[in-house]
């Protein structure tokens, strides 16, 4: 699931996406923008630019941008960097695998079998879009319904 860390640090990363090429934005702005507490979003963002997926510059003209094209920023990597591993449970991950205490045998368990299947079809997702896609799919929804509504699209 991802939490309002992620959400949040996606959020600002279209906001920063969407910026003009060697242009910057201030973390008021995009907080402001984007309805998330600035406090939150500066956690965040610093994050971000200490994995090399943001750089900040200060004073005159300061702010933070992409670190570079938004079509080489996965996903996948800005979820596992501010939300850790996409496996639903422990035992499925591949990065912080942890062994259940009430499996006797994790090869053979129904669970953590099914969900590494979970795991591996979030990671395929999640892993092969780039921001650029994921700015696009908001973009392209074009019908003026706020992207947070909890209306489906259905219904």
């Amino acid at each position: 699931m991802l939490t309002k860390k992620g959400k949040y640090g996606l959020k600002a990363l279209v906001d920063l996406a969407r910026l003009a090429p060697g242009e910057t934005a201030f973390i008021n702005d995009v907080a402001a923008r984007n309805n998330i507490p600035k406090k939150f979003l500066d956690t965040i963002l610093l994050e971000l630019r200490n994995v090399g997926i943001l750089r900040s510059k200060k004073g005159p003209g300061g702010g933070y941008s992409l670190s570079r094209p938004a079509s080489e920023i996965r996903i996948g990597h800005v979820i596992r960097t501010l939300d850790g591993p996409l496996a639903p449970i422990r035992c499925a991950s591949r990065t912080a695998y942890e062994a259940c205490d009430d499996c006797s045998n994790p090869e053979t368990c129904h669970v953590r079998r099914s969900m590494t299947e979970v795991r591996d079809a979030i990671a395929d997702i999640l892993d092969n879009m780039t921001l650029d896609q994921f700015v696009a799919k908001g973009d392209n929804l074009g019908d003026g319904v706020d992207e947070t509504s909890p209306v489906s699209a259905a219904g």
